[in-house]
């Protein structure tokens, strides 16, 4: 049933019902404009830096949100938004006539306008177009939120974005940021040599990471199909096939938990280059973290919610169980499993069942370690048990090549040298059905089918995955990955305590 509607809405609609009766159409299917509010101020400012006294006579046709309007008697100020920012008008009643002119200052905050006119810099320094003509283009049948109350609430902005995107210029600057940050991403990959393509969404098994999936039934094929939950068992057999360098950028899905870094649906970047490995890779993930730095922010150090962080190289370099035993004061490469089980308690962990030797390793680390991690630092030697897509170190066959990135506290990317060798695959998907059968529910799928693509010969390869959405966050300096997320999923409102 449709929510009652209130008196300024009803006055909108009043408004609306006025307009039509006397012939207007209040919502326009086109308007040719010449500059952005931008572009209008830039042309000003570089026509009256050559010249001067031509910069007055420079005409533009702008278009764009009405966000502010002061009434003045016969003259009317008002600011015009668009996505590059805002500019001011100015509206007289003799340069437009009376009527025209009662028609603008009886305009609404929020209505989208059109607007032709000439550019001046007022006595107080503000560039302004004044107007000579103007057309509604849609007219705004609710009114905008209060500016200091409703457009603070963080529920309102996640579930009306574009009421946030209007209200906060600097939400469109976060979202502009992150833009750049995607387009950069290609740019430098595809100097690297590397080809983007796409892989399935639905996938038959949810595998690449551990896990758990969204479902969903194709009723054409009768058959369950899985969200994809990594994008990396496609990519690898695309090297298989003969592809050199792959990477897509593209969204996964991962049924679990919400929080400040986690979303059920998030943008993540993965890649994978033949013939090299994790060495190849920290170079690749440095070099890549470090020139978006650059391109995005324009500078080395940031700040990051109060805390400096510098991206300059090297990275730090930590190994995962030498970090966890100074914590502890004890040697865990020397360690059984009820000695960990043991620091496990004392520290008050709440493990998954059945872990071994590897997993309460990383239990550890991810407790008391992570956090602690502020500067970009690479950690390196994670447990096979946790890692079983990665190949296996030579020199101790409990640790494989692999390394995460971690920034802020937040683990940001994760490479390894690329598990090639069929048989020791299939044992370690072994040892996962074995896991999942434990009770860990997010273990890997036993895929025959990778397998099968294995068995054909799998080049030497390392691969990366980035998240997106993290990465954003901290070089927009947002407290959360919801707030770099356009439309971030929240509980439906019946379902809120």
């Amino acid at each position: 049933m449709e929510a009652e509607r209130t008196d300024q809405e009803m006055q909108r609609r009043q408004k609306l019902q006025m307009l039509r009766s006397q012939g207007i159409e209040p919502y326009q299917s086109r308007f040719d404009r010449t500059h952005s509010a931008a572009q209008a101020i830039a042309l000003f400012e570089q026509v009256e830096q050559s010249g001067g006294a031509e910069a007055r006579s420079e005409r533009v046709a702008l278009a764009g949100r009405l966000v502010a309007i002061r009434v003045m008697g016969k003259a009317t100020f008002a600011h015009l938004q668009d996505f590059s920012g805002r500019i001011q008008l100015l509206a007289k009643v003799d340069k437009l006539g009376a009527e025209p002119y009662r028609r603008f200052t009886d305009l609404d905050l929020g209505d989208v306008i059109g607007v032709h006119g000439t550019l001046f810099r007022t006595k107080r320094g503000e560039i302004t177009c004044e107007i000579d003509d103007f057309v509604l283009l849609a007219k705004s049948l609710r009114p905008l939120p209060e500016k200091y109350h409703g457009l603070k609430d963080k529920e309102l902005r996640y579930r009306q974005r574009y009421l946030d995107l209007i209200a906060n210029p600097e939400v469109m600057e976060v979202f502009l940021a992150r833009s750049r940050l995607v387009e950069e991403t290609r740019t430098f990959l595809r100097g690297r040599g590397f080809t983007e393509v796409e892989t399935p969404v639905l996938q038959a098994m949810a595998g690449g990471a551990a896990a758990r999936p969204f479902r969903t039934h194709h009723n054409a094929l009768d058959m369950d199909l899985y969200l994809r939950i990594a994008l990396e068992l496609y990519l690898k057999r695309l090297i298989i096939g003969g592809f050199d360098r792959v990477y897509e950028i593209g969204r996964i899905f991962r049924n679990e938990g919400m929080d400040q870094w986690h979303s059920p649906e998030y943008t993540m970047l993965e890649l994978y280059q033949a013939y090299t490995d994790v060495e190849g890779m920290m170079e690749l993930t440095e070099s890549l973290v470090i020139h978006l730095v650059e391109r995005v922010r324009g500078t080395p150090t940031i700040q990051y919610q109060g805390q400096e962080i510098r991206f300059s190289r090297p990275f730090a370099r930590v190994e995962m169980v030498e970090a966890v035993s100074r914590v502890v004061g004890e040697d865990l490469l020397k360690a059984d499993v009820p000695t960990l089980q043991g620091l496990i308690q004392k520290h008050g962990i709440q493990p998954k069942p059945g872990l071994g030797w590897g997993g309460l390793i990383a239990e550890l680390f991810e407790e008391l370690v992570q956090d602690t991690l502020v500067q970009p630092t690479f950690v390196l030697g994670h447990p096979v048990e946790v890692s079983p897509l990665a190949r296996r170190r030579s020199s101790d066959p409990r640790l494989t090549d692999r390394f995460e990135l971690f920034i802020a506290g937040e683990e940001i990317a994760n490479a390894f040298s690329e598990l090639n060798d069929p048989d020791d695959q299939r044992a370690r998907f072994e040892d996962q059905a074995r896991a999942r059968a434990a009770g860990d529910d997010e273990t890997h799928p036993m895929d025959e089918d990778f397998l099968t693509a294995l068995e054909y010969g799998f080049p030497p390869t390392g691969g990366m995955g980035l998240g997106v959405d993290r990465l954003a966050a901290i070089l927009t300096d947002q407290p959360s990955i919801r707030d770099v997320i356009l439309f971030p999923h929240l509980r439906a409102r019946h379902a809120e305590p």
